[in-house]
């Protein structure tokens, strides 16, 4: 049996043996969530080795990554999630190879308040992660753009004492302290001081910005303000006019402090640049090779990586250093709809003390090994799939919603064993509350996903599964009164329908969507009979349409696309 034959089998197996679910008025019942991916990538480089791991580490839209140690055998990583609910996924590790999802650090609406912020480009920016051993605590600091564009103190922390099985702290806002992209530093007398990223007043030209460093008192969690530095301005080269010096970070290694920020961008011109100094409160120098890390000069490639950047660095076992950073992985170097990734690589450093990733025209590498470590049945690379029965108390990890928690839109109680959405008139093209979605990221160009819905609509009732880029772009394979349709969604929820289908009577429906044509189409499908037939609805509609292009400057998009379940009364 081949992939595909193997794929259009799963709806019929996972659904062999179920009884007949109940039809709720003005709801829709989900009993079945499956997503597989098959990137052509994958499936023609396999791992030759138990050591070896795929780049991005974690596909999909998970960017601004940002990675400690404790000195304990723990890894922790996160990742920023703007308008997304629950925020800042946790990701943990014994040995950087093999990471699992352990949840989010964001979970109560008082850590997370996002109303107003666009899925794509409010609410959380640059989540960063830390441990201070000197007092055993775990430190997340980043910024909440929502509330920062509204006149409110959008800079925060929160803490933990065990981020595996405890809940994190309510936020802590930092006063007085403007800018974004905070970042923490413990040093070796125990004082700990704030780095984050200012505009510079009057800048000598557009873009210019500054790394502003603060004492910070760990008694009472709070700037010192007055104590306010700056540690460097414009970039690696002012007098190249670089834009946008952001995302710092600082470390200190044999006697010396690093200063290591983002550079040029979110996109193409994207970089990493590295500044030291003997004396953290003295002069920062710039490296004279930088960048970094940059994929900049490369141009199209095949199966290259691109955008390049916003890095973190961290110790292994064995005393090497390693960097994780986002990336993208373009179309045929043209768009993508998976959005900014997290990539994992060495880093190396020189003879005169300087760390650093790539040089010249060194490319980011798909395939990499972790000597010392050994790779496990479930991984979060390569080709995969996840099945989700909606059997468990809560949703699993990696599901998320709009804005807020959506529990009133959602249920997975009402119906034990199925995830029930309410047909509920606020659209995922509103960005004032959260809609009755539930999804997941894209994490490949080519997968399928597919549902088992139990539905019968009353006028204006819809339901289905919808690709979501932002609140203007989005694909909706959605069931209605009398028939099926695909509607692609623009602004303010005007829609265009693109295929349809007449309904007679029939409650139950086994949808799909595909990512096919290297992610540059999408598929849509449906059965009546729980996946022993299927009728295409359309197939090849222009998955430009959700996707992101890249400039050399500018942030076209922060995010990727989603898919998932959606239920909308309009």
């Amino acid at each position: 049996m081949n992939f595909k034959q193997l794929i259009l089998t799963l709806p019929v197996l996972f659904m062999a043996g179920c009884t007949q679910v109940p039809v709720l008025q003005h709801k829709a019942v989900f009993e079945d969530f499956t997503y597989v991916g098959n990137d052509d990538y994958y499936n023609q480089h396999p791992l030759q080795a138990d050591d070896e791991f795929y780049n991005p580490i974690l596909p999909g839209w998970y960017s601004d990554p940002s990675i400690c140690a404790d000195g304990k055998g723990n890894y922790f990583m996160v990742t920023s999630t703007f308008g997304y609910y629950p925020g800042v996924p946790l990701f943990h590790s014994t040995d950087m190879l093999n990471w699992k999802q352990v949840g989010h650090i964001l979970t109560r609406p008082e850590q997370l308040p996002l109303e107003r912020s666009s899925v794509s480009t409010g609410g959380i920016f640059a989540a960063s992660i830390f441990y201070n051993k000197y007092n055993d605590t775990y430190y997340m600091i980043t910024t909440n753009m929502g509330r920062m564009m509204r006149g409110q103190q959008g800079n925060f922390i929160v803490k933990s004492k065990d981020p595996l099985n405890g809940e994190w702290s309510d936020p802590i806002w930092l006063e007085d302290m403007a800018g974004i992209d905070p970042s923490l530093f413990f040093d070796e007398d125990g004082k700990a001081y704030v780095v984050h990223c200012g505009m510079t007043r009057n800048p000598p030209y557009p873009g210019c910005n500054q790394m502003i460093m603060h004492e910070f008192d760990v008694e009472n969690d709070k700037v010192v303000v007055e104590s306010a530095t700056v540690l460097a301005e414009g970039g690696a080269f002012p007098e190249d006019k670089p834009m946008a010096l952001e995302g710092p970070h600082l470390y200190k290694w044999n006697g010396m402090y690093y200063l290591m920020c983002a550079e040029g961008g979110t996109e193409l011109g994207h970089s990493e640049v590295i500044f030291r100094s003997n004396d953290l409160h003295g002069k920062f120098v710039a490296w004279e090779k930088n960048p970094i890390l940059t994929q900049r000069t490369l141009g199209d490639r095949q199966d290259g990586v691109y955008c390049t950047g916003h890095a973190d660095i961290v110790q292994d076992p064995q005393g090497g250093w390693w960097s994780v950073f986002l990336g993208t992985r373009r179309i045929d170097g043209e768009m993508e709809n998976l959005g900014r990734e997290t990539f994992m690589m060495p880093v190396r450093w020189s003879d005169d003390g300087w760390p650093y990733m790539t040089q010249g025209d060194d490319q980011v590498p798909l395939i990499l090994k972790m000597s010392g470590a050994k790779r496990s049945e479930q991984v979060t690379f390569g080709n995969f799939s996840i099945s989700d029965d909606f059997t468990l108390p809560k949703l699993a990890d990696y599901w998320v919603s709009a804005r807020d928690a959506a529990t009133d839109k959602y249920s997975l109680t009402e119906l034990p064993g199925t995830l029930v959405l309410s047909c509920d008139t606020m659209t995922l093209c509103n960005n004032q509350g959260s809609a009755a979605y539930v999804g997941r990221r894209l994490q490949h160009h080519q997968f399928r996903a597919t549902t088992r819905m139990y539905f019968q609509p009353e006028a204006g009732e819809w339901a289905g599964m919808v690709l979501l880029k932002n609140e203007n772009l989005q694909y909706y394979l959605a069931v209605g009164a009398g028939s099926i349709e695909v509607q692609k969604i623009g602004e303010k929820d005007t829609y265009e329908v693109l295929a349809s289908a007449p309904l007679d009577g029939q409650k139950d429906f086994t949808l799909c969507i595909e990512g096919t044509n290297k992610g540059k189409t999408f598929d849509f499908s449906y059965s009546t009979d729980g996946g022993r037939t299927w009728n295409m609805l359309l197939a090849g509609a222009d998955a430009d349409y959700l996707a992101t292009h890249y400039s050399t400057s500018g942030s076209s998009s922060f995010t990727g696309t989603t898919v998932g379940m959606y239920a909308v009364k309009r």
